[in-house]
């Protein structure tokens, strides 16, 4: 594979790109949470370890992973990888992007974010009384959406803050209590109405021989 010069800048549409393949996506994901070789990797995705290994070194060659460790098995050398931790894209590098790989990128993100959420909510993870969900729709013109955009950068800024104020207290008292993760989904985007979709026609029941319409009254 062709040297490629890595992503060090959040205007690098490259990034989105990068994002737009669903199995890079689940790669960063789970390297974010721990160091892993392609191997494991691979024994997760459920992919085989060429297609793994391959992803592993475009996202490697683009910066967004680094080389952690390295470990012998049987007699081979097995490598270890790491986020470096993903940029923000930013308003120029989105609009540099096309449509097609903004679509893709969307579509990736928003399945690894529905894959966590149903497997942290089977495993209890919204029981705690401080989880919260919520979906609010709002009326915005182009100064609100600015305004929008900058409170939800400020809310992202305060969520690191209080994470680096928690990893300090817990270095301060190790034993105090144990440690959980907590998983901050942030979306700003314009909705569409689920009531302004055309129309579908009615499912047809299994075994039925007469006809059904559906009539608005």
């Amino acid at each position: 594979m062709a040297r490629v010069k890595p992503i060090t800048d959040i205007d690098d549409p490259r990034y989105v790109k990068a994002m737009s393949h669903p199995l890079r996506v689940r790669i960063l994901a789970m390297l974010d949470e721990r160091m892993a070789s392609p191997n494991q990797l691979a024994g997760w995705l459920g992919a085989t370890l060429g297609t793994t290994a391959y992803h592993v070194r475009v996202l490697e060659k683009l910066g967004l992973i680094e080389l952690a460790d390295e470990t012998r098995v049987r007699g081979a050398v097995e490598h270890h990888y790491r986020s470096t931790g993903r940029p923000m894209v930013s308003a120029q590098a989105w609009a540099g992007v096309t449509q097609i790989a903004k679509q893709s990128a969307i579509g990736s993100s928003l399945s690894i974010i529905d894959e966590y959420a149903q497997a942290s909510g089977a495993a209890g993870g919204f029981d705690r009384p401080e989880a919260h969900l919520s979906r609010t729709r709002v009326t915005l013109d182009t100064k609100g959406w600015e305004q929008l955009l900058g409170a939800t950068l400020k809310y992202v800024e305060k969520v690191e803050s209080i994470e680096r104020a928690a990893v300090a207290r817990m270095e301060k008292k190790p034993h105090a209590e144990e440690p959980s993760e907590a998983t901050v989904v942030v979306m700003n985007f314009e909705g569409t109405r689920l009531t302004d979709q055309p129309e579908r026609a009615p499912r047809r029941a299994q075994g039925a021989s007469s006809r059904v319409t559906a009539q608005r009254v």
